[in-house]
């Protein structure tokens, strides 16, 4: 075993990872100097390697070069790869996971760095993705308005999952009205947590107190607003507070997509002949 390898072996590494230097050096708790000195032949700290190997998602065995017949990239390792990431580096990680497995619906394993997409569409474009047969679906935003991946596989029971007991009907009529869902939206762009009073609500989005207390109540009815009580040194007072959902922004996502359909995809299949209701 020669233990010279190491350094090489995390350069190779890390260059296939597309990681910095200063990146690496964080996550292990050394100076970007002690990395480069690691890769021109130098031997990190034997208390390093379990850290290192963990940031890389691999065995202390694979540091030194030594197969030891376990598949590299499994499921630990890529859960680990993006453990070790910052809060705001994660998403992009996940989605740059999403990308590779869309990818290989299509049989492509190659390297496909997605910024070549994004610079060869126009800014106010958005590039999609579909893999369709009847086993299920995935549906991906690649660049360049939004980014997102949904995987369905096949739902057996549509009426069960989708349908039993939820009155889409009444919904929709209800986030139809424009007044509940320029509020749903308004309310969308402010920090969680902020309550608000009725005449804040009415002043804000330009409506009587009547006409507000009236979108109020259609936004308790789907428990998207609670009344709260204040009380002050003169008197008690209703407060409102707002509960925020990411499905709204799916929501929003995908009416535009059945309103404005997808025209342009870097990737496209759809073999489906199944209904996707069952």
């Amino acid at each position: 075993m020669d233990i010279t390898m190491i350094g090489q072996n995390i350069a190779a590494m890390r260059k296939e990872k597309g990681i910095k230097q200063d990146e690496l050096a964080r996550v292990v708790g050394v100076t970007p100097q002690a990395v480069s000195k690691w890769e021109n032949g130098g031997v990190p700290d034997i208390e390093l390697l379990p850290l290192i190997a963990d940031f890389f998602g691999v065995s202390i065995d694979r540091l030194f070069g030594r197969k030891t017949g376990d598949p590299e990239d499994t499921a630990a390792a890529r859960m680990k790869e993006i453990a070790v990431l910052k809060e705001d580096e994660k998403h992009d990680a996940i989605f740059l996971r999403c990308w590779d497995m869309e990818r290989a619906c299509f049989g492509h394993t190659d390297e496909f760095d997605i910024k070549r997409i994004e610079s060869g569409i126009a800014q106010d474009q958005q590039t999609y993705s579909a893999y369709v047969n009847d086993h299920g679906f995935t549906s991906m935003g690649i660049a360049n308005r939004i980014r997102y991946f949904l995987v369905v596989p096949n739902v057996q029971d549509a009426d069960r999952a989708l349908l039993d007991g939820i009155d889409h009907c009444a919904f929709f009529h209800d986030l139809s009205d424009k007044d509940v869902f320029d509020t749903c939206v308004a309310l969308h762009r402010r920090e969680k947590g902020r309550v608000f009073t009725l005449e804040f609500l009415a002043n804000k989005m330009g409506l009587t107190q009547e006409r507000t207390r009236e979108v109020l109540d259609i936004l308790k009815k789907w428990d998207l607003v609670v009344t709260l009580s204040l009380e002050t040194d003169e008197a008690e007072q209703n407060v409102y507070d707002f509960k925020p959902t990411q499905s709204f922004l799916s929501l929003l996502i995908f009416s535009r997509e059945m309103i404005a359909p997808p025209r342009h995809f870097n990737f496209h299949m759809d073999h489906r002949k199944m209904p996707y209701l069952q």
